[in-house]
This record gives structure tokens, C-alpha cells and sequence, in this order.
């Protein structure tokens, strides 16, 4: 077992022994390397200010990752090399990046600006040689946030950086990485501190179980992008943190004919293209699930374990029917996933038990699926309302559905009654839906809160209905495909 946490920086390895759990990247690199490139926004990884990059061995293939230091625990860089702002630059030569933001003009205040430089550092080494669109760079620079509204010059820095395949000295010093970062590699189990107050990483899945049975009070972590916010918002203290990116297989993805198994480690951003294939829906939600720094660190099994009533992926995928598999000790079992949401902040885990994998199917004949986000900022923003319609269809008559809604109610849920009201009735029948439409009232009882009243959501879930059943039956309008994008930008006012 390992006691100190290591990783690179400069080209050296850094050892931390006994730190504070919950000791964040960013804090580390401030306060104790006095890097302050790398600066502090919002402190919940929302503006994109304090971003990094980790380059970190995947397999054998040598990625860039952007993540947001403010929320990412430093035990979290076990094994992986922190590259910041101030590393960019060498015997007084800007890097590419940086270089392009001077020519674009995409400075102003300055303060956004490490974060921006960083997360196009990361574009720079996606591993694509192919230029990159305006787009593509909005979509990347989607979590970070431009307080002087700077973007126009900031995507054009983009796209004359990005233009080719990254030349640089950290492409040029990429076998010396991969050989530092493979000597970092080892199957010990981590743990840093005492048995009250520790940060733990355990190798495999039967040295988590058995960490997970003997400190059942532990808190455990993916990506910790919501955890986080509890030390960093609330001022929590949690002693006991098991993280779970070491443990060896819960990562792993099984694609088969019928349905997908996300290991509970799999990241937003490496499911994506998954998602995406069983259905283009799946794949804008993602595209707009948080930002591209969330999106590295944030993993499917913790947007479902942490039970939030408003998480985009646990409504889409209880429409699917997906099911979850836990473990306890050696015992594993499964259920659906929609019968492990409770209540608020609890869920259907024992004690010392931890989700282990995530199984979606892919669709049947006759099935359709359409999913929604509405929130008050189109990129990188909670749902007020997320709606997620699955339907069997024999010819136009509904022969099943699966209807849920995140945001409508204290846990993700399904909108039973309203499913009930639309079998037998027909696609193209639209008089036929209004009792389905009315009867998410008997479903939900929604409440007033800072991202929309109650009666805004409950006519939002209406109009979704509405614009999945016309999407579906194959009718669709230009005023029914503008359903949603309306409620955008009108929730901030209700």
C-alpha cells in the first residue's frame, strides 16, 4: 500500500504525504507552489478561471485533459502531470496558444483569461490533425466563462491555433512523458492518512469493497465535480474520501448488440460518443451537459449516485430503461434505475455498497426517443426542467411509454400516470394527447426556486410532451422544433 500521493510537474515528480483530504489542486498550486497563473472564480468549477490540464496516460494513448482545479481534490492527480499557464511559455516565447490570443486580441481584463489560454491548450493536443471549425472552439470553450464578453476574438484564437495538429515542446518531449507517466504506474491501493481522516484510492474493485465495508461513513468520489462544491460552497469537512479513478476495470465501456455497460468510472466525455449512437438526442444532451472540463472529470456513475434531483443523464436514462449494478462486499445485485432514487438525498445504497456499472439498452422495433434540456443559459448550465420521452409505436398507435422528468420533482421520476393516459392513442391523432398532457399534473407537483417557478415547469413538461409526441409522429413544424429553445430564454424571467 502507498502512502504518498505523486505526481508530475516541471518534470519532476512531486510527493505529498499526509494532506487534508479534501485539499483542492487549486489550493495546492496557490498557496503552495505560489503558481497564482491559475486563478479562483466561482469556486465550483462554473467559470472556468482556475483550469488545467492533466496529461495522463489512457491505456497506452497519451491524452490532454481540461479540468477545473477548484473542484478537483489533489489526490485526484495521482499518476497523471499538472501543466498550468505559467508552463506554456518558454525563454520568453509564448506558446502558439497564447500567442494567437495577443494576435486575435482575445485579452481584456486578463482574469479569464489562464483559463481560456488552458482549455485551448487542451483543443491544441486533441489528437485530431484536421482544423477545427468556430463551432468546435465554442463548444470546447463552452466552461469558461468571459466576464467582458470577449468571445469573438477568443474563438478566432482558437481557430488560427488549432489549425493543425499540435507542434510544440510538450508534443516534442511526448516519449519522455509517456516514459515518466509509465513509471508512475503501479497496482498499490493509495492511502494518505490515518483510519479517522484520510484520502484512499484503492487499486482494484475487491480492495475497494472491502474499504468501502470497513468505512461504510466514507464518502465516495468520482469526478467529485459535485462533492466538491461542499467543501468549497459549504465549507464542508469530510474526513474519509475514497476515490475511485485508480480502481482497475471501472472505466471500462461493453458496447453489445443490445445494450451498453458503462463501468460507475466512466467519464460524460468518453460516453458520449456512445450515447450519441443510440440516439442524436442523447448526443446534444451531452453536448451540453456542463462544460468540456466537467465533462472530463464528471463520470456517468456519479451523476447517478449522487442523486440530484436535476441531473441531465439519470431522466434520459430511466426513459431507456436502464438498470443499475451495486456491490456490497463480494454480493452484487440489480435494479432499475429509476427504483434507486428514495426520496431527496437518498437512494436505494447500503451502507458500504457502491455502484459498480450502468447498463442502457439500445433501442427495440418500433421504439423512439427524444430528450430535452431547458435552462436559463443554453451551454454549460443546470436543467430547470429535463424531460425524456421513450415510446414503442405499432404503425401511429402507442403501444408503450417512458416518460421522465428531472427538475419536476425532489428525485427523477417517472410520469406514470401520463404514460398510462397515452397508450392506445395515436400519433397523428393530436386531439387524443390532451389527457396524457393534463395528467402530468397528477404526476408532478413542482416548486417555485431560483431556476423557475412551479407553474413555468409544469407548462415547460407540457409543451415537451407536446413536442416529442408531434417530433415522434413525424409532423414536426418549425413552431414545435422552436419549443425549448423559447423556454431558454424566456425561464430567467418567470
Amino acid at each position: 500500500m502507498r502512502s504518498e500521493i505523486r505526481f508530475l510537474r516541471r518534470g519532476k515528480v512531486v510527493k505529498l504525504g499526509p494532506v487534508s483530504p479534501t485539499l483542492t489542486l487549486l489550493d495546492y498550486l496557490r498557496l503552495t507552489e505560489r503558481a497564482t497563473g491559475t486563478k479562483e472564480g466561482c469556486a465550483e468549477g462554473d467559470c472556468g478561471a482556475c483550469t488545467v490540464v492533466l496529461r495522463r496516460l489512457r491505456g497506452e494513448r497519451l491524452s490532454y485533459e481540461a479540468v477545473n482545479a477548484c473542484i478537483l481534490f489533489v489526490g485526484q492527480v495521482d499518476g497523471c502531470e499538472v501543466i498550468t499557464v505559467e508552463d506554456l511559455a518558454q525563454d520568453g516565447v509564448l506558446h502558439p496558444v497564447q500567442q494567437a490570443m495577443v494576435d486575435q486580441h482575445g485579452s481584456q481584463c486578463g482574469f479569464c483569461t489562464p483559463g481560456f489560454v488552458m482549455s485551448l491548450f487542451a483543443l491544441h493536443h486533441r489528437g485530431d490533425p484536421k482544423p477545427v471549425d468556430r463551432q468546435q472552439v465554442n463548444d470546447w470553450i463552452a466552461g469558461n466563462l468571459c466576464r467582458c464578453t470577449g468571445y469573438r476574438p477568443i474563438t478566432d484564437a482558437g481557430v488560427a491555433s488549432c489549425a493543425e495538429g499540435a507542434s510544440d515542446r510538450f508534443s516534442d518531449d511526448e516519449p519522455a512523458a509517456r516514459q515518466a507517466l509509465a513509471a508512475l504506474r503501479d497496482n498499490d491501493d493509495l492511502f494518505v492518512g490515518t483510519k479517522e481522516r484520510f484520502f484512499a484510492a484503492p487499486a482494484s474493485i475487491p480492495a475497494l469493497a472491502k474499504l468501502s465495508i470497513l468505512h461504510p461513513d466514507a464518502r465516495l468520489v468520482g469526478g467529485a465535480t459535485d462533492v466538491a462544491l461542499s467543501v468549497t460552497k459549504q465549507l464542508r469537512d469530510i474526513p474519509k474520501l475514497i476515490w475511485l479513478g485508480r480502481v482497475r476495470h471501472l472505466d471500462e465501456i461493453e458496447d453489445r448488440r443490445d445494450a451498453i455497460s458503462f463501468g460507475a468510472m466512466v467519464t460524460h466525455a468518453a460516453a458520449t460518443p456512445y450515447l450519441a449512437a443510440i440516439d442524436r438526442d442523447l448526443g446534444e444532451l451531452m453536448r451540453r451537459f456542463a462544460g468540456n472540463q466537467i465533462r472530463t472529470a464528471g463520470t456517468v456513475g456519479g451523476n447517478i449516485a449522487n442523486g440530484s434531483p436535476i441531473g441531465d443523464l439519470p431522466p434520459a436514462l430511466i426513459a431507456l430503461g436502464a438498470t443499475l449494478g451495486l456491490q456490497l462486499g463480494e454480493r452484487t445485485r440489480t435494479l432499475p434505475l429509476e427504483t434507486f432514487f428514495l426520496d431527496y438525498g437518498k437512494q436505494d445504497r447500503r451502507p458500504g455498497e457502491f455502484v459498480r456499472v450502468v447498463r442502457v439498452p439500445k433501442f427495440g422495433a418500433g421504439e423512439h426517443f427524444r430528450c430535452y434540456k431547458i435552462s436559463k443559459r443554453f451551454d454549460s448550465d443546470i436543467s430547470a426542467v429535463m424531460g425524456a420521452f421513450k415510446l414503442r409505436v405499432d404503425g401511429k398507435r402507442i403501444a408503450g411509454a417512458r416518460i421522465a422528468f428531472g427538475g419536476m420533482a425532489v428525485i427523477p421520476k417517472r410520469a406514470r400516470v401520463a404514460e398510462k393516459a397515452l397508450i392506445e392513442k395515436h400519433l397523428d391523432k393530436p386531439a387524443e394527447w390532451s389527457d396524457a398532457i393534463a395528467a402530468l399534473a397528477e404526476d408532478f407537483q413542482p416548486i417555485d426556486d431560483l431556476r423557475a417557478s412551479a407553474a413555468y415547469r409544469l407548462d415547460v413538461a407540457r409543451a415537451l410532451l407536446r413536442k416529442a409526441l408531434t417530433e415522434i409522429g413525424g409532423t414536426a413544424t418549425r413552431a414545435t422544433r422552436l419549443i425549448g429553445f423559447r423556454e431558454t430564454a424566456n425561464v430567467g424571467a418567470v
